[in-house]
């Protein structure tokens, strides 16, 4: 059981991980496309800095998420074990 544990929170991180891959070039590609109309249309007013700006924010903290572990992970893990083993001695 251990292994197939193991083996599905592999799968989940490479999932996350293909996620973010995924958005993150999305973000450069709708960026890039930003950039260039902001270039070619409206030279004189830069403003395809905000939405870079504010999808960066969230691209950043979904990179965080998918490639650190937060100390609130164990957390989530233990409470998780915690649950299983409260509802494996009540049946």
């Amino acid at each position: 059981m251990e292994t197939n544990d193991a083996y599905r929170a592999a799968k989940r991180h490479v999932e996350r991980k293909i996620g973010f891959a995924i958005h993150l070039s999305v973000y450069v590609l709708v960026n890039a496309g930003l950039i260039l109309t902001n270039v070619l249309f409206s030279p004189d007013k830069v403003w395809a800095v905000w939405p870079l700006f504010g999808w960066g924010i969230g691209l950043l903290f979904h990179g965080l998420a998918t490639y650190l572990h937060g100390p609130g992970m164990n957390w989530k893990n233990r409470m998780i074990e915690q649950e299983l083993k409260r509802n494996h001695a009540s049946h």
